[in-house]
């Protein structure tokens, strides 16, 4: 007797209850946080382009403040970069760790989508800055420029114009950016790295190894923690390495499984108390002082002209778009996994061309790429914005041409018949919940028969009455 065969895996396929809860909970505060960054983008335009508040927002940007005999005297513009988006990098640290204990990562054929597609959506848009750079005599320093994914201004696009993604549509833009993060991560320590201050980064080695020596030793308290994150920091600055290195750092060394008798794990806790901090404060205060540039017909002209800006507009655009749809569509090819039944490859598309918004840490990329050249940083810039716009544009046309089919799968993922508080979808293999069924129906069909009898009677006696409907002749004479 031959062995059954195994059903093909599926694409896309509904998650875990747990798993659906976290992304749930995630994607509110990235959501809202979101929305804030937009509010925070629109702020840094308007007060960076308003004639009646003058060059104010130049001087508040470059505004120096910070003990300088620890090198910290930084403008603010450099504190929300170097200081604020730590807090960013902490959380995607911490976000990357669940994936790879309790998450999507964790099973190496479930993690090869999310990684191949993020892999494919960094090389492709690098690619095509290379080109349009190379092709139009431009510099090749912005390559990186186009590569990375916001998850929170994509988070806002999908609010603002409500669509009703599915949940498994969600959960892989949200794996996708975290793996996303790790490779910005990897780009900004590998290639934005002149000088090295050894004394500095022995220094902040030492202090990641007592972090992670508390932690191994159950040690609590914010007040340990607190201040030592800030000297890792203090001195990761001042070792050349970007100072959003410790952040990640710290992050990854948090614990995120859950032992016996915890709700949640240390990793999650925290994050679910900084994540709030991170959406809610220190991306918007970043996107404030770095979104702020000059806005003009010129200006715009030049983003497609110059093969700099060009390159990131099309990085974003076509490379994200083609790259991540491209990734997806090879490793279902070559793992002969099939689309989730509810899907089509146009969903795909969709949700990688709203991958090609790229704005906290591509602005961040453009700072570093063109540190020095304050023309060609605010042009960068320029083109980040308008790229993702172009790209928001594209993906808001794409959703909602599929919108009604996407919320009819979300009214079938929420519904709750049988009022358990658990979604039916996820109880059809737990007989409790067809017992409970079985009882709801009963009721309803004793309603029905009551209703019935209470109708026939009163049919009935009308019948009886003179004049009634037992007495009418309606036929014809």
């Amino acid at each position: 007797m031959s062995a059954p065969t195994p059903s093909p895996r599926k694409t896309f396929g509904r998650l875990s209850l747990p798993e659906r809860n976290f992304v749930a909970e995630a994607l509110r505060t990235e959501t809202v946080g979101g929305v804030l960054l937009l509010l925070a983008a629109v702020a840094a335009l308007v007060w960076a382009n308003s004639p009646a508040l003058g060059d104010s927002y130049e001087t508040v940007s470059h505004w120096h403040f910070g003990p300088s005999s620890l090198g910290l005297d930084l403008s603010v513009a450099h504190w929300a970069a170097d200081g604020l988006l730590a807090i960013f990098f902490f959380v995607a640290g911490v976000e990357l760790k669940r994936e790879l204990v309790a998450g999507d990562l964790r099973d190496p054929k479930a993690a090869a989508l999310p990684v191949v597609a993020a892999l494919c959506g960094m090389v492709a848009p690098a690619l095509v800055y290379a080109v349009t750079a190379g092709v139009g005599g431009g510099s090749l320093a912005g390559w990186a420029v186009p590569t990375a994914t916001d998850i929170a201004f994509a988070l806002a696009v999908l609010a603002v114009i409500g669509t009703s993604l599915p949940s498994a549509l969600r959960a892989f833009l949200l794996t996708l950016a975290v793996v996303d993060d790790l490779f910005a991560i990897l780009i900004i320590a590998v290639f934005f790295t002149d000088q090295l201050n050894f004394a500095a980064l022995g220094g902040a080695v030492a202090g990641l190894a007592l972090f992670w020596l508390l932690l191994r030793k159950r040690v609590r308290g914010w007040y340990l923690y607190v201040p030592l994150a800030l000297v890792i920091w203090g001195l990761m600055y001042n070792s050349g390495i970007h100072a959003t290195i410790a952040g990640v750092a710290m992050g990854l060394m948090l614990r995120c499984h859950r032992e016996e008798g915890e709700e949640h794990s240390p990793g999650e806790h925290i994050e679910h108390l900084v994540r709030p901090l991170s959406a809610g404060f220190a991306v918007p205060m970043f996107a404030l002082f770095s979104a702020g540039v000059a806005v003009s017909g010129g200006a715009l002209g030049k983003v497609f002209t110059q093969p700099e800006t060009l390159g990131v507009v099309l990085g974003l655009v076509v490379g994200k778009t083609l790259g991540i749809f491209g990734g997806t569509w090879l490793t279902s090819r070559f793992t002969r996994a099939s689309l989730s039944d509810d899907l089509a490859w146009a969903d795909v598309f969709a949700v990688a061309s709203l991958a090609g918004i790229g704005f906290t840490v591509s602005l961040l990329i453009g700072e570093l790429a063109f540190e020095g050249d304050a023309a060609m940083t605010g042009s960068v810039k320029a083109a980040v914005l308008t790229g993702s716009l172009l790209a928001a544009v594209l993906a808001t046309v794409l959703l909602k041409i599929r919108n009604t089919r996407y919320r009819k799968l979300a009214e079938e993922e929420e519904r709750d018949d049988d009022l358990s508080g658990v979604p039916d979808v996820y109880e059809q293999d737990d007989p409790d919940y067809h017992l409970r069924m079985a009882g709801i129906l009963e009721k309803k069909a004793a309603e029905h028969r009551r209703l019935a009898k209470e109708k026939a009677a009163a049919r009935d006696a009308l019948a009886q009455l003179p004049g009634g409907a037992g007495d009418r002749h309606d036929g014809p004479a």
